[in-house]
C-alpha cells in the first residue's frame, strides 16, 4: 500500500535518517523496499551532535573519520539495491530539531527513522527523538517511524508542500557575482534561486555542515556487510574507491551552472506577463548553461563508470569470501575430525585399560568366591550331617511318644464313639439338606445326637491325607480344652467322622464379609474376638509336654456360638514341636508345607522350616482382616501405604460407622509387626501382643455392658481371667 502511494507521486524526495542504531538500518530498508524503484534517488541525512567548547584540528578528523564509517554500510545496501543515494550530515544540539529545521528547510515530503527503544528507565526522562520529529515535524511532510521492519507509527502529511522559491529564501543566501546589480524584484528572485542551486551544489561538495560520502580509505566492517548482504561474511581489508571530486573547471563555472539552474526553475513558474521582462537574462543563462551541462554529463559519466567498477569489485570481493569461508570451513571440519579421532582414540585406550583392570579385579573376586563357596560347602556338608542325626533321633523320640499317646488314648478314651447308623440317622443319610459345609478333607453336616445340635465332619475315602488329619484332629482335640477351642464330642472312627458342637452362628469369614445378609459385627465384639482368638492360640504353643502349632490359621477356622464366642476349629494341620520350642525362637523343625497360601508364613512356604511364629504370621493376617473386611492378598501392603499417607481411616471396614480410630491404628500397627516377614522381626504372643489385646477388650466391653445375656456373664468372667493369667504366664 506505501508503494503504490510512492509511485503516484514520483517527484516526492525522500530522506531516511540514520545514526549507529539498528533502528536506522531496518528503516533504510523498509523505505527502499516500499517507497523506492531501482534507479530512483535518496537521501541519508545523520546528525552530528555540536560541541560547545572549542576542540582541536585532531578531534574533527576523528569525528569525519567516524562519519565515514557511519554512512558506508548504508551506502554499500543502497548501491546493491541500485537506488541513488546523497549523503547529508547536520550540526546542532539537538538532533530532532536538526531533522525538523532540515525537514522545514527542504520542503522534504517523506521522512523515515527508526523508532525509538522505550525501557522502563527511558520512560521516565524526556521525550524521544522519533516522537519529538513526530510531533514538530513541518505538516506538509509523512513521517513514518519504523520498528522491526514494521510501521510503528505513521503522522501523514496535512497540508501539500509550499513553491520552492517560498521555502528556499529561509535559508542564508550566498550573494553571487554574476548578478549583484540586478535590483528588478524579479531578478533578485532569480538571483536567489541561483544562490540557492550554487549553494546546494557546495552542501553536496563542500559545505561544512553537509559532507559528501564516498568510499575512498573506508574500512567495511563485520556488521557493515552483514547489513549490506546477509549472506557475505565480514571482511577485515581495505578497498580504495574513487572519490567523487569537484574540479577547478566546475568551480569556475558554479555561476553559470547556478544561472542555469534558475533559468530552468523560472521556465517552471507561471510568472504571466512578467516572462519578457527576463527573457535576456535567460538567453544568457542558455548560453552558460550549455558548457555546464556539458561538464555535468561527464560527471555522471564518470559516476556510472565507478559505479561499474565498485559492482565488479563487489563480486569480485564476494567470490573471494566465498571461497575462504568454504576453505575455513573445510579446514575446521578437518580439524574438528582429527580432534574427534584423537578423542576417540584416547577413550579407546581409557576403556581398554579400566576394562582389563577391571577384568583382572573379577577375576581375584571369583577366586575369592571359589574359596568362600568350597568353605561354605564343607561347613554344609557339615550341618547336615548333624541335622539328619538329629531328625533320626527326633523321629524315633517322636514315634516312641505316639506310641505311648495312642495306647493311653486307646486304654482310655476322652469322646464318646459314636456308630456309622447313628451318624446317617442324624445326617439322614448324609443329606444334602443338611449340609452346612465343604472343608478340604470333605464335607460338614449339621444334626441331631443325644437331642443336641451337632456338627459332623466328614472325611472323604479319596483325600489323599484325609486320613492321617483326622487321625491327627482326634488325637489333638482330646487331648485339650479350652473355652475358645471347638469341643470335640465325639467320633466314628471306622468312618472317619468328627463330631464337634454345633457353631450357631457359623464362621467368622461369613459375618466379617456378611455373606447371607448377616449383621454387621461391631467393632466392640470385633476387639474381643481378636483377644480371644490371641488366647486360644497362645494355649496351643504353651502345651505340655510339647508345643502345638496350628499351621492353617484364618477367619474360616474361626466360628462363633449362640453366644458370638469365637473357637479355633480345623486342627488336623497342627503340628507338635519339640520342647524346647517353648523356651526359645530358634528351635525348627522340617516339615511339608501346610494351609491356606496367603495366611501362612510366607518363610515357612518357601523352606518348610517351622516355628511357633509361624501362626503369628496368619493371626496378623486376621487382624487386619478383621479391621478391613478385605481379602488376604497384599493386605498389610495396603494397610501400611495407607497408615503412611494418612488414609487409614479410608481402609477401615465401612459396615461400622463408629470405629474409634485411635484403638483402630494401635489394633493395625498390631497386626503389622505381627505379619512381618522375617520371625524374628515378629513379636511375641504372650509378652508383646496379648496385654495390648487385653486393653483393647476392656475398652469394647466397657462400651457394650448390656450386650450379652445373663445366663453367659459367668462363661465371659471365666475367659477374661483366662486371658488375664494367660498373659502373667509370659
Amino acid at each position: 500500500m506505501v508503494k503504490m502511494v510512492g509511485r503516484e507521486r514520483r517527484d516526492e524526495n525522500v530522506v531516511v535518517a540514520i545514526d549507529r542504531d539498528k533502528g536506522s538500518q531496518a528503516a533504510l530498508k523498509w523505505a527502499v523496499d516500499n517507497l523506492l524503484t531501482p534507479g530512483e534517488n535518496l537521501t541519508l541525512v545523520h546528525v552530528r551532535l555540536k560541541q560547545t567548547l572549542p576542540l582541536n584540528a585532531t578531534y574533527h578528523n576523528k569525528s569525519r573519520d567516524d562519519v565515514k564509517e557511519l554512512f558506508l554500510p548504508f551506502r554499500c545496501f543502497c548501491t546493491r539495491k541500485d537506488i541513488n543515494c546523497e549523503d547529508v550530515v547536520l550540526e546542532d544540539v539537538d538532533a530532532a530539531k536538526g531533522i525538523i529545521d532540515y525537514v522545514q528547510e527542504n520542503a522534504i515530503d517523506i521522512l523515515v527513522l527508526g523508532a525509538s527503544k522505550m525501557t522502563l528507565l527511558k520512560r521516565f526522562k524526556a521525550a524521544d527523538v522519533t516522537s519529538t520529529v513526530m510531533k514538530g515535524a513541518a505538516s506538509f511532510c509523512t513521517v513514518y517511524a519504523i520498528s522491526r521492519g514494521k510501521i510503528s507509527s505513521v503522522r501523514s502529511a496535512t497540508s501539500s508542500p509550499p513553491p520552492l522559491c517560498t521555502i528556499r529564501p529561509k535559508l542564508p543566501a550566498r550573494p553571487s557575482k554574476a548578478s549583484s546589480n540586478n535590483s528588478h524584484p524579479r531578478a533578485r528572485l532569480c538571483q536567489r534561486e541561483a544562490d540557492k542551486t550554487q549553494e546546494e551544489i557546495e552542501i553536496k561538495y563542500k559545505h561544512p555542515h553537509y559532507l559528501r560520502r564516498g568510499y575512498d580509505q573506508a574500512s567495511v566492517t563485520d556488521s557493515d556487510i552483514s547489513f549490506v548482504s546477509s549472506d557475505r561474511p565480514s571482511m577485515d581489508w581495505m578497498f580504495p574507491t574513487p572519490r567523487l571530486s569537484v574540479s577547478s573547471e566546475f568551480e569556475e563555472n558554479r555561476c553559470s551552472f547556478a544561472a542555469s539552474s534558475c533559468s530552468s526553475e523560472k521556465q517552471s513558474l507561471d510568472l504571466g506577463s512578467s516572462y519578457s521582462a527576463f527573457s535576456s537574462s535567460s538567453q544568457e543563462s542558455g548560453r552558460l548553461s550549455s558548457w555546464s551541462l556539458h561538464s555535468q554529463d561527464d560527471v555522471e559519466a564518470e559516476m556510472r563508470r565507478l559505479k561499474m567498477e565498485l559492482k565488479y569489485t563487489m563480486e569480485m570481493y564476494s567470490t573471494a569470501c566465498k571461497e575462504a569461508i568454504a576453505a575455513k570451513k573445510t579446514t575446521t571440519e578437518l580439524h574438528k575430525l582429527k580432534e574427534e579421532r584423537e578423542q576417540k582414540l584416547e577413550e579407546a585406550r581409557l576403556a581398554k585399560e579400566a576394562a582389563m583392570a577391571m577384568a583382572e579385579n573379577e577375576k581375584e573376586k571369583s577366586r575369592a568366591a571359589m574359596e568362600a563357596i568350597a568353605t561354605a560347602h564343607r561347613i554344609a556338608e557339615m550341618e547336615t550331617q548333624k541335622r539328619e542325626q538329629i531328625e533320626t533321633a527326633s523321629l524315633r523320640e517322636a514315634g516312641d511318644k505316639n506310641n505311648v499317646m495312642y495306647s493311653l488314648a486307646k486304654s482310655d478314651r476322652r469322646y464318646r464313639e459314636y456308630t456309622i447308623a447313628e451318624i446317617e440317622e442324624a445326617t439322614e443319610d448324609f443329606s444334602d439338606n443338611h449340609k452346612i459345609g465343604e472343608g478340604g478333607y470333605g464335607p460338614v453336616y449339621k444334626g441331631t445326637l443325644d437331642y443336641t445340635e451337632v456338627a459332623i465332619k466328614v472325611v472323604r475315602p479319596d483325600a489323599s491325607q484325609g486320613r492321617s488329619q483326622f487321625q491327627q484332629e482326634l488325637e489333638v482335640l482330646t487331648c485339650i480344652r479350652h473355652p475358645n477351642m471347638v469341643v470335640l464330642l465325639g467320633a466314628c472312627a471306622e468312618y472317619g467322622c468328627l463330631v464337634y458342637e454345633y457353631m450357631a452362628n457359623g464362621s467368622l469369614e461369613d459375618r466379617i464379609l456378611r455373606r447371607g445378609n448377616s449383621p454387621v459385627l461391631s467393632w466392640q465384639l470385633r476387639f474381643r474376638i481378636a483377644a480371644e482368638i490371641a488366647t486360644s492360640l497362645n494355649f496351643l504353643h504353651q502345651m505340655k509336654p510339647e508345643p502345638l502349632v496350628h499351621r492353617n490359621l484364618k477367619l474360616a477356622n474361626i466360628l462363633l456360638d449362640h453366644y458370638m464366642v469365637s473357637k479355633i476349629a480345623d486342627v488336623g494341620l497342627a503340628r507338635l514341636m519339640p520342647p524346647a520350642v517353648s523356651n526359645t525362637e530358634t528351635e525348627y523343625r522340617m516339615t511339608s508345607t501346610a494351609g491356606t497360601m496367603c495366611n501362612i508364613d510366607p518363610e515357612y512356604q518357601q523352606t518348610g522350616i517351622l516355628v511357633t511364629k509361624s501362626d503369628i504370621y496368619s493371626f496378623g493376617i486376621i487382624l487386619l482382616q478383621i479391621l478391613t473386611a478385605k481379602p488376604p492378598m497384599s493386605l498389610t501392603h495396603k494397610v501400611q501405604k495407607a497408615i503412611e499417607e494418612g488414609t487409614f481411616l479410608g481402609m477401615l471396614d465401612p459396615a461400622v460407622p463408629d470405629w474409634p480410630l485411635e484403638e483402630a491404628l494401635d489394633l493395625a500397627k498390631l497386626g503389622l509387626q505381627c505379619a512381618e516377614l522375617r520371625p524374628k522381626d515378629r513379636p511375641i504372643l504372650g509378652k508383646d501382643v496379648l496385654p495390648e489385646l487385653k486393653k483393647l477388650m476392656d475398652l469394647a466391653e466397657e462400651s457394650m455392658p448390656t450386650m450379652r445375656p445373663s445366663p453367659n456373664s459367668t462363661q465371659n468372667n471365666s475367659r477374661t481371667n483366662s486371658l488375664a493369667s494367660t498373659a502373667s504366664i509370659q
